[in-house]
């Protein structure tokens, strides 16, 4: 029996309390569907239906609205406007400081790289790898800097440089005109580490007077007569016992000649895989990058034919220039024979001591190097010549423009000034492609 009984209670039970949940179910639908309906209906409330809040919406609102949109509107507009000037200002903030972080960003990939080469060089003796991965160390190591070198010099540098480099140019009061196209166009592209070498006091004056970075050296008579009177070529060997200071204090220097106009920034498009990278005087691809120049000798016969490597010097008036021990023997032996050979051209020694290899008597000097593109770093052959006479070619915006093939340089540097800043298309048409002497 109660087995029986204990079969059929539970039956019970469950019914009943199924029944109990489906009408609790049931009520909870009910309300959820009225509750949807009512805020379908009323989507306002259902106080505020009778006053019905959009006719009142449409006969009230707007009227205060026109008026104060009428009331408002100038002052909202100016409001607008210094808004609007705000967020350009702040704009070309955040894009000149977008482009900073990418020339950093870039030299840190580029010393990551450089350091990974000199580690795996001068590191621990491997096997070659295979065919074709094989590279060796192009970038030598800088030197530690040495501050006691020049203490007041390396203050100034301090301050100034960006990235331990910067441009660096001497001039004397012979080339003032030129010097001021020079820092006018500098400041104009707003490139901030430049430095000017007073080599007289007047030049020095001339700078501090139009907010141009200057130094004057210590008194060295030498030094100082050659600076005062001193033609450009003697002016120009000077350079490279100037510059050795700043190489020794670990900073890379891009010299530069005062006959240049720059356009854009340098800093941007340089390698810095080289211990000098130097612009070319070459006109070509050929010329500029080196080729194949074969020598005929028709008595030679069967051998009349001998091939020949060839490219056109690097200029000594614009390259850049690392903090190595490579750059700063070059540096030495440069200044070294322009003291001894009173009649040599700084450029001529300067690519000798760059380019000639060791032979019976002699210790090549073991550099790298590298030649700069030659549209963007440009030659004034290449405009006068080339460039200017090509549609295609003219629409095109060098880095800088050097006028160093040609001797009535202030007026050629204020016409180029004229064709690619002032934006006058004809400025360079009434010059020949030389010059008349």
């Amino acid at each position: 029996m109660m087995d029986g009984r204990r079969d059929q209670w539970p039956p019970m039970r469950t019914t009943s309390h199924s029944a109990a949940k489906s009408r609790i179910l049931m009520a909870v639908s009910v309300g959820v569907s009225l509750g949807c309906l009512f805020v379908f209906l009323y989507p306002h409330g259902f106080l505020s239906s009778s006053s019905s809040p959009s006719a009142a919406s449409s006969h009230s609102r707007p009227s205060q609205q026109v008026v104060s949109t009428k009331c408002e509107s100038p002052e909202r507009l100016n409001e607008l406007k210094v808004e609007y000037a705000e967020a350009s200002k702040k704009t070309a903030e955040l894009k000149k400081q977008v482009e900073q972080l990418t020339v950093k960003l870039r030299l840190a990939e580029q010393g990551k790289d450089h350091a990974e080469k000199q580690v795996e060089a001068l590191g621990i003796r491997r096997k070659a790898g295979p065919f074709g991965t094989v590279k060796c160390l192009r970038t030598n190591p800088t030197v530690v800097p040495d501050e006691s070198v020049n203490p007041r010099l390396a203050i100034v540098l301090e301050n100034l440089a960006v990235e331990r480099e910067l441009i660096v140019a001497l001039a004397n009061s012979n080339v003032k005109d030129l010097l001021e196209i020079w820092f006018r166009n500098i400041k104009r592209i707003g490139i901030p580490n430049y430095l000017v070498v007073a080599l007289d006091d007047e030049t020095a004056k001339f700078c501090e007077s139009n907010d141009v970075p200057v130094y004057k050296r210590d008194p060295d008579e030498e030094i100082d007569s050659m600076g005062r009177t001193g033609i450009n070529h003697a002016v120009s060997g000077l350079k490279f016992r100037i510059l050795r200071e700043f190489l020794q204090l670990g900073y890379s220097v891009l010299l530069s000649d005062i006959d240049i106009l720059y356009l854009r920034n340098p800093f941007n498009h340089l390698y810095r895989d080289s211990d000098v990278e130097s612009m070319t005087d070459g006109h070509g691809n050929m010329t500029a990058y080196g080729f194949d120049d074969v020598f005929d000798e028709p008595g030679m016969g069967w051998a009349r034919y001998a091939h020949t490597m060839r490219i056109w010097v690097y200029n000594s008036g614009f390259f850049y220039i690392r903090p190595t021990i490579p750059s700063i023997e070059l540096l030495d032996r440069v200044a070294s024979r322009l003291a001894r050979e009173l009649n040599s051209w700084d450029q001529a020694v300067f690519n000798e001591e760059l380019f000639f290899p060791s032979y019976p008597g002699y210790e090549g000097l073991f550099a790298s190097r590298r030649t700069m593109d030659f549209y963007l770093f440009m030659n004034s052959k290449v405009l006068f010549k080339t460039v200017r006479k090509e549609a295609t070619l003219r629409k095109f915006s060098p880095v800088i423009i050097h006028i160093n093939y040609h001797p009535d340089k202030l007026q050629r540097m204020k016409a180029i000034e004229e064709f690619y800043v002032n934006g006058n298309r004809d400025a360079l048409n009434d010059f020949p492609d030389g010059s008349d002497r």
